[in-house]
């Protein structure tokens, strides 16, 4: 009993010399923070559902294959500035292991100054953005009239959209699942809300469902900056030259850059998916529009999993713990394999069913059915993806992630030149599960160097 009082002793001590500031990692704990988040994040495919149903509803595939086209070159916009979100919680929670309150509050700042001005600029650029989504897709007038009026008015959101990354990003970094789940819930339960209203009660079709995400967006941004702002006014004051601080801001800008070309060469992988889909014509893209929302409902699962892993790698980078990291790897991609297994059947078994409430076209809930076991199986091949994802973001070794996202995208662009025109649709789906399969691999084969100098000694 006296040694092992003497041993814990001594490695507190040479804890407090190094700068070490180690955390128990637990089951309870990654729960506490995957479980609310992996709720939140279903909501955001479940709207995507909504929102398909809505506009599935007219009986229109045309209408179907536009809300896809548009939503996806939102998401190419969009997630290209997810750095906002993955970049803020990263820095936040190795500022939370160093125990640096006010540096917390300052990496917020920062991020909500980028997100108001690249908002704003989007909001101004629809038009053009319009134009270029129609051109790259290069879909049918009917299609692309759709996709024109779901952009225009969906990216008057941007500005909201932008600074509730920043305010998500900065709750993840703390660990605090629930207040993610609060804000997730009151933007997608009022974009669900609004969407049935605008888009299905009073028949705006396309542009209600646009329009809802405009008021989703608005009112969580309210809610989250009200809540945040209430804390930091209880606490110390932060100085404007310390939120302006050169080296900081051009660390942040540093780690958001390589983030970006991470998320933009991800949505160039799924726009260029969702263009070959347009090549086998409106139904294969109206289905393979439904299968995505279920990939996304797999991936959703594994991604309140991947945030317990972006917030506990970077805490332990932040604390100097190793050990905490190491086990924080081992948990959450434990959870993530048991997880995947379960959406997998869970798609496989009530698949058809989902489609059917989906939309009442009859052709396209025949083609669906086709290419469903490809959309189950993404879960099993994304798992390493989502976790690795996540570890690197927390742990911000951004040019790892993103130099392994731009490897993985090259053998996508292989796979679907060598297997599309061989296969058809289905050869753009194993071309999905290439992708997936490389991203999450290549990242765990630099895992272990990583580690070690991440956690080197300092020399004195």
């Amino acid at each position: 009993m006296l040694g092992q009082v003497k041993h814990r002793r001594i490695a507190l001590d040479q804890a407090s010399s190094t700068g070490a500031r180690p955390f128990s990692v637990t089951n309870r704990l990654v729960l506490a923070i995957a479980v609310p988040m992996t709720l939140a994040y279903l909501t955001t495919p479940l709207l995507g559902i909504v929102d398909t149903a809505v506009v599935g509803q007219f009986g229109d595939a045309a209408l179907l294959g536009g809300l896809a086209a548009g939503a996806l070159v939102f998401d190419v916009v969009f997630t290209t500035f997810n750095f906002l979100r993955s970049g803020t919680t990263g820095l936040v929670a190795q500022a939370y292991g160093r125990g640096d309150e006010l540096e917390e509050r300052a990496v917020f700042w920062r991020a909500a100054l980028i997100a108001v001005a690249a908002g704003l600029v989007l909001a101004a650029c629809a038009p053009p953005i319009a134009a270029a989504g129609k051109w790259f897709m290069g879909a049918e007038p009917r299609v692309n009239e759709a996709m024109d009026t779901y952009i225009r008015i969906r990216l008057l959101a941007a500005p909201f959209s932008l600074v509730n990354y920043a305010v998500l990003g900065y709750v993840l970094g703390r660990g605090e699942g629930s207040f993610g789940l609060l804000l997730q819930l009151v933007l997608n339960g009022i974009n669900i809300a609004l969407s049935l209203l605008l888009g299905l009660k009073l028949g705006w079709g396309v542009a209600g469902v646009a329009w809802a995400t405009v008021g989703g967006e608005a009112a969580a941004m309210l809610l989250g900056l009200g809540i945040v702002g209430r804390r930091f006014r209880a606490g110390p004051r932060l100085s404007p030259r310390h939120i302006l601080n050169l080296p900081a801001l051009l660390a942040m800008m540093s780690l958001n850059r390589d983030i970006m070309i991470r998320s933009f060469s991800l949505l160039a992988a799924f726009a260029l998916f969702t263009r070959q889909g347009v090549q086998f014509g409106t139904v294969t893209l109206a289905a393979n529009a439904i299968l995505m929302n279920f990939f996304l409902i797999a991936g959703y699962f594994l991604d309140g999993f991947a945030t317990a892993a972006e917030q506990l790698a970077g805490r332990a980078i932040g604390a100097r713990a190793p050990a905490s990291f190491r086990r924080a790897v081992r948990l959450t991609l434990w959870w993530g394999f048991g997880l995947a297994g379960a959406a997998t059947a869970a798609l496989l078994a009530f698949g058809d069913g989902l489609v059917a409430v989906v939309t009442t076209a009859p052709q396209v809930r025949t083609e669906a059915a086709v290419y469903l076991p490809w959309a189950a199986f993404t879960a099993l091949s994304g798992v390493l993806a989502f976790q690795m994802d996540g570890i690197f973001i927390g742990a911000t070794w951004s040019r790892d992630m993103r130099n392994m996202m731009l490897l993985s995208l090259a053998a996508f662009v292989a796979a679907l030149l060598a297997l599309a025109p061989l296969l058809g649709n289905h050869g753009l789906w194993a071309a999905l599960h290439v992708f997936l399969l490389v991203r999450g691999f290549s990242l765990l084969g630099m895992l272990r160097r990583r580690v070690r100098t991440a956690f080197r000694p300092h020399r004195a």
